[in-house]
């Protein structure tokens, strides 16, 4: 292998290397030079000198690029200027696939004190170098316009600062944005300097009012989607909420309790066995079991057509009038919020995705979070999980 696709720099030509505690690669570069300020090619060598940059690691040691070059002056502007080189920047001593490898181990969760001792720089450097490459990878998603499809959630921040709202996009699975707070207060002013908001066609949220109504006065043309687990969450919510009023001692068994929580389809024979023995002694309680297991079933379904979603519309208002007709409490409150979202939860048999995508991306925003030992500026928060979670 040429020593040339080692270094990985282009247009370099590698004179001598020298090998001991550390690597030392002798180079010229061979590419053509212009002057930086005017373009110009007529230019006049004025002085040369030795310039010593550190390079990426080799196996375990360190290498350095030993660079030959030359003040030059243009003829055309008049101006005088050192020689420029691809890959290093003016008046830095460490190249730039260096600072990335620095970097990229960062990221990845070594610590700045291991980092400091193991590449000889101080802390400080490092941190530096890390916003820096943060900054520039963010930078080059300005201009990314709104996703057609995004979804929303809120994530606990801080106490102080109190929750921040995630915008995810869901059909390229990335972090769209992170605004704090989750109030119409604080995110209107964000909704209104959306510039491509228009692009949204579906937003997936879950039974939050704030959201719906931020969404309906800024995007219009958005078809709002509950998000079904939220939805399935909030049933089974009510339903041992009714559970405890008709069996007080029955809901704090946590045999029973897992039971009760699963999927009919999901139990097995012996826990149907046991189900319809608790069922046999308290048979009132059956009927409230069976209505919730069926109106999972219809909340699960996926993949309907036009047709079958009128269908599944009637069944859900039929659903909505029983819960209301109960007498029971908790199934009156679950019948006012179902009939208030049902417009939203009737899009989830059309639309297949789901927020899942955005909880997931909130595990890694925690986990960011922790390597960070916390963040008290949210700015610096937002900086690095747009970058990393892109």
């Amino acid at each position: 292998m040429p020593l040339e696709d080692i270094v990985g720099l282009p247009e370099y030509k590698i004179k001598q290397m020298r090998s001991g505690s550390s690597y030392v690669f002798e180079m010229s570069y061979i590419g053509r030079v212009n002057c930086p300020r005017c373009g110009g090619r007529w230019l006049r060598k004025k002085e040369r000198y030795i310039r010593l940059v550190r390079h990426v690691n080799i196996g375990s040691r360190a290498s350095y690029l030993e660079l030959e070059a030359h003040k030059y002056r243009c003829l055309q502007c008049g101006g005088y200027f050192n020689q420029r080189f691809p890959g290093i920047l003016p008046y830095r001593r460490h190249s730039e696939p260096y600072r990335e490898q620095v970097f990229e181990q960062h990221r990845d969760g070594i610590s700045q004190r291991t980092l400091a001792q193991r590449e000889k720089l101080g802390a400080a450097t490092i941190e530096r170098w890390t916003h820096d490459y943060l900054i520039r990878k963010v930078s080059e998603r300005q201009s990314e316009p709104c996703p057609r499809v995004m979804g929303i959630d809120e994530r606990y921040f801080t106490r102080k600062d109190g929750y921040a709202t995630t915008f995810c996009d869901l059909r390229k699975r990335k972090v769209y944005d992170v605004v704090l707070g989750r109030s119409e207060a604080a995110l209107g002013g964000y909704f209104t300097q959306l510039k491509d908001r228009k692009r949204v066609q579906v937003v997936c949220m879950d039974l939050c009012n704030t959201y719906r109504a931020l969404v309906r006065k800024h995007m219009p043309q958005a078809r709002i989607v509950a998000d079904r687990f939220h939805v399935i969450r909030l049933v089974n919510h009510h339903f041992l909420a009714t559970w405890k009023l008709l069996d007080p001692l029955g809901s704090k068994n946590r045999g029973l309790l897992s039971l009760m929580r699963r999927h009919a389809q999901r139990l097995s024979d012996v826990q149907r066995i046991r189900l319809g023995q608790y069922f046999r002694a308290h048979p009132a309680f059956e009927a409230v079991y069976d209505f919730k297991q069926k109106l999972c079933r219809l909340l699960l379904l996926k993949h309907q057509t036009v047709r079958q979603c009128r269908w599944r519309a009637c069944d859900l208002l039929k659903a909505i009038q029983e819960l209301q007709a109960s007498g029971f409490e908790p199934l009156q409150s679950l019948a006012a919020t179902l009939g208030s979202w049902q417009e939203e939860i009737a899009c989830m048999w059309r639309f297949t995705k789901n927020n899942g995508i955005t909880e997931g991306f909130h595990n890694k925003m925690a986990v960011i979070s922790r390597r960070g030992y916390g963040y008290r500026n949210f700015q610096n928060y937002r900086l690095r999980v747009r970058a990393l979670c892109a």
